[in-house]
């Protein structure tokens, strides 16, 4: 019957087919566990056809990536407006619902990917080290993206060497918070999500003790929160911990 014919599919409208399916079977396990035949079967196309828009299974894995990668960077775009305290809580908002809705797929991202599992050799013997490279590099953007956007956020274009290992280790912290979440969930999101906005607070506080530039802007993070924002509860709540006397 006409009605029955499938539309062919161009070569890019195909890619990205195969891409969407490969992300949303990555959603419920990780990439190394997640065969070629699964994604041919999903996609409604034969293996050797997959293998006509993708070389190997380690290049789709890779566009897969590249595709995680550039949506979780997007998590931290935020407009410039409101108290930082509450653009860092929306941000962190939104990467919590990209690892809750990625679990595995953003493990084996954060975790140096599938190739990371595989070895250095493919199925075919092949070196893997150039994959892995690749890997690694989108890894690093997602993490360079993020930084970038915090210092937007702080409205600083040039940061002191300080301050650049504050924003730095802040996100190295919420990629560990995160995948730590993953394996056991103990601890509700939405305290770790505050607990993160905290975290920043305190990195950049304990630093401002060695740095005169950022003590400045710890004042001016401090001067534009209102009296019940969340950087002023810290501070109240850390005044509680100090000994009578």
């Amino acid at each position: 019957m006409a009605g029955s014919v499938r539309r062919r599919m161009g070569v890019e409208e195909r890619r990205e087919q195969l891409i969407t399916v490969a992300l949303e079977l990555f959603a419920h396990r990780r990439p190394e566990d997640v065969s070629i035949d699964e994604i041919a079967e999903r996609a409604g196309i034969s293996r050797p056809l997959v293998y006509h828009y993708f070389p190997g299974k380690q290049s789709l894995y890779e566009a897969a990536l590249r595709r995680a990668a550039d949506e979780l960077s997007d998590r931290f775009v935020e407009p410039p407006e409101g108290p930082l305290a509450e653009r860092l809580l929306r941000v962190m908002g939104r990467f919590f619902d990209f690892v809750e809705d990625h679990g595995p797929g953003f493990s084996a991202l954060m975790r140096g990917g599938p190739a990371a599992a595989v070895g250095t050799t493919g199925a075919t013997g092949t070196d893997q080290g150039p994959a892995i490279s690749n890997t690694r590099a989108t890894i690093d953007d997602v993490r360079q993206a993020a930084y970038e956007q915090i210092l937007t956020h702080l409205e600083v274009e040039r940061p002191s060497e300080r301050l650049s290992l504050v924003v730095r280790s802040w996100v190295s912290l919420a990629e560990t918070t995160a995948l730590l979440w993953l394996d056991g969930q103990a601890v509700p999101r939405t305290e770790l999500e505050v607990q993160l906005v905290y975290d920043f607070a305190a990195l950049a506080a304990v630093s401002a003790v060695h740095d005169a530039e950022l003590a400045a802007l710890v004042r001016r993070m401090l001067e534009q929160e209102p009296p019940d924002g969340h950087f002023a509860d810290l501070v109240a709540h850390l005044i509680t911990l100090i000994p009578p006397g």
